[in-house]
Formats: C-alpha cells, structure tokens, sequence
C-alpha cells in the first residue's frame, strides 16, 4: 500500500466530471490497490471520506469510514458504533426529504478551513460495490451529510460551492475555538 498525494481546490482534476468505472474496472486488481492506497491515504489524513479526483484520478470512485472517534470531526462521538466502510462506484442520489439541514463540514482538498452547508436531510444512494454488484442505502443525518459530500467530488462540485451564507466559512483553529463551543453549548 502506498499514501497518495492529495490534491488540493484549485487542481483542475476537482473540477471536472468522474468517469463511470466498468464492471472490468471495478474488479480489477488495480483498483483493489487504489481502493487500499485511498484507505490508507484517509486514515493519515484523518479524514472520514476520501474520493478518487481527490487523489487526480478521475473515476467514479468514493471511500468513506466513520470511525467512533476522530480528532479533526468531533461530532461523531453521538455517532456510535463505529461505521462499516463503504467503497462506492458510480453513484446515483436520490433526494427522499430535501429538508434541509446544516452542518459545519471540512474537506481534506480545502485543508484547514470549515464551512456551513445545507444539505438535504435524507437521500438514497444507488451505486456499485467492489464486486460491481447493484446495491442501495437510505441515509439521513450525519451520514447523508457524508456521502453527498464525497460524492460532490465525482461531480467537480467542492463544499465550499455549497455555501449559501460566505460568513460562515471558518479557519479550523478559529472554528475549533469560537464556533464550536458555542454550537455544542446549544445542543445542551
């Protein structure tokens, strides 16, 4: 396994529409290899997401592992057990609820800084898995929030495209200090 270099916004690679994966794409041994390298690539980052243009390689291609615990998302710790991982190709998403809801996201391509975005709050997804077979999730919460921001990136569409408010974008040291005491306080 290797760590990838992660690209950061401003690489055309984030801008452009992924390539759909064939089935021979997805079963080959070199997409085991990416998909491990990816693995490996998010847990350095500490990242809970990684998608394949954000490693330049623009294919239809999203990891995502919701540890119980992480240092740069501390909000998960409502979010027990920890999560399965989930290796997605070629995703469709459905909006179920398009209630918004808004949370305080970051993005390993936009190091060190947050943003407040609005999301639908439940969707299906349909997409391949590592087997290229045809699988579905219903997801709301947190984990809607998750998945349409990685897969955002199969689509060239980065968070911070998604912000309907520019004051609510936040250093993470100034989020770390001001916003989330202050978020985490109204919840109590």
């Amino acid at each position: 396994m290797a760590k990838l270099e992660i690209i950061r916004i401003g690489h055309p690679t984030l801008n452009k529409v992924a390539k759909k994966m064939n089935k021979e794409e997805i079963l080959s041994s070199e997409t085991a290899n990416l998909v491990a390298d990816m693995y490996e690539t998010m847990q350095t980052a500490q990242g809970i997401g990684l998608a394949a243009p954000q490693v330049n390689i623009s294919k239809q291609l999203a990891i995502i592992h919701i540890p119980e615990s992480s240092k740069r998302y501390k909000d998960l710790e409502n979010l027990k057990p920890e999560q399965e991982k989930f290796v997605i190709f070629n995703p469709l998403i459905t909006i179920l609820d398009p209630t918004p809801q808004g949370m305080w996201e970051g993005c390993l391509s936009v190091p060190g800084i947050r943003g407040f975005v609005e999301r639908p709050q439940k969707i299906k997804i349909d997409y391949l898995n590592t087997e290229a077979k045809n699988c579905q999730l219903i997801l709301d919460g947190l984990l809607a929030t998750v998945f349409q921001h990685e897969l955002d990136h199969l689509f060239g569409v980065i968070f911070l495209q998604r912000i309907q408010n520019t004051k609510l974008i936040s250093f993470s040291e100034e989020y770390d200090k001001f916003i989330a005491p202050i978020k985490f306080s109204e919840k109590e």
